[in-house]
């Protein structure tokens, strides 16, 4: 493998979506993986988009009501399900409650797509699944998802007009098939300076190897 010149920047695309704990997961171990390293500036996170449920109602539904439409199982079957969730993410020190809405992502999958051109994709589709998770935010919202946004320096104004119109959807289709064609099956998925691919929420230690590998 040809060495990287030093001090060079890398790009990690993260194939995501808001509502899949593991990707929830794998973002912060990754992010702690990165800032575990001396060199932590020289990587950058780029989100990506990809629709788990694309068929997801548009209206909010309670996240059991979800799981059972496309999973199936019984009421006690998904309480078993998120409990275990609930405690492999507050064993990590993450904010995780079974009790939340979920609906339809398309649309905050746009104003991703907008943040990223900001240069801010990372931190707003992080703060945006971190209120989801923690149930302190709806992001279904208009009002709410802006006021993130305008937090992590974006135009609350520029979000509101975008998701009252269909802007950027055809990049998140077009995230959607690159990842599929790249091997993405489910999320995350992380492709590391667009040679290294890592399906699935690794431990931290192993996304400091990954890093390693590409650093």
């Amino acid at each position: 493998m040809v060495a990287r010149p030093e001090g060079s920047q890398v790009v990690i695309e993260m194939w995501a979506d808001l509502g899949c704990p593991w990707c929830y997961l794998g973002k912060h171990r990754l992010r702690t993986a990165i800032a575990q390293r001396p060199d932590a500036e020289r990587f950058t996170i780029v989100p990506r988009s990809f629709e788990l449920d694309p068929d997801a109602p548009r209206e909010p539904e309670k996240n059991e009501e979800s799981f059972l439409r496309t999973h199936g199982g019984t009421a006690a079957h998904v309480l078993r399900a998120e409990r275990q969730m609930q405690a492999m993410a507050r064993e990590e020190g993450l904010e995780y409650t079974p009790d939340r809405l979920t609906a339809n992502t398309f649309d905050l999958h746009r104003v991703v797509q907008y943040a990223n051109d900001q240069g801010r994709g990372f931190e707003f589709f992080s703060d945006v699944q971190d209120g989801f998770f923690a149930g302190t935010l709806n992001p279904f919202d208009p009002d709410a998802l802006a006021a993130v946004a305008e937090s992590a320096g974006l135009d609350g104004r520029r979000v509101r007009e975008i998701l009252a119109s269909d802007e950027y959807a055809d990049r998140v289709r077009a995230d959607r098939r690159e990842g599929t064609e790249l091997g993405a099956t489910g999320v995350p998925f992380v492709v590391l300076d667009g040679r290294v691919a890592a399906p699935g929420a690794r431990k931290v230690a192993a996304y400091a190897e990954l890093l390693e590998r590409v650093s």
